[in-house]
């Protein structure tokens, strides 16, 4: 990935506590994504709720917040930090949400965060079950067909 000269700090948003079978594999990533971006002379500023993961360990980020992940939270930190890119999907559903959170709320728009990685429409499109639907069928892509058990 060629360095882009319109971002100097990017803001990664952690998965969270670890649920059985899910978010290791998003420590994981996102510590190999801090080690590469940092690599490339990015400052990272990186938010998780979980400190007990391999992507708080000091090194991995210029500056780490241990804060629950929500809204408010990183508003306060994307305020205080002013990074010029949010890259959402290393934090799995955690990250994506609250990315389409972030979006909704104008709060990227309001501080200039380009959102680097992932599309916010395309997290919305993929939430919601009938705009997911509605984009496959467009797309001439058929779905499975599916009957409820019960």
């Amino acid at each position: 990935m060629p360095k882009r000269g319109d971002i100097k700090k990017v803001l990664i948003i952690g998965s969270g506590p670890i649920v059985i079978g899910q978010a290791c594999e998003f420590d994981y990533s996102g510590t190999q994504a801090c080690k590469a971006l940092r690599k490339l002379g990015y400052e990272i500023v990186l938010v998780n709720s979980n400190p007990a993961t391999i992507m708080t360990d000091p090194g991995m980020a210029d500056v780490t917040y241990i804060e629950p992940l929500n809204l408010a939270t990183l508003t306060e930190i994307i305020k205080q930090e002013r990074p010029d890119a949010l890259l959402p999907n290393l934090g799995g559903q955690s990250g994506l949400n609250l990315s389409s959170e972030l979006a909704k709320a104008g709060v990227l728009e309001k501080y200039g965060v380009k959102v680097i990685g992932v599309n916010i429409d395309a997290i919305e499109r993929g939430e919601d079950r009938i705009a997911f639907k509605d984009t496959m069928n467009r797309l001439g892509i058929s779905l499975r067909k599916w009957v409820t058990p019960w």
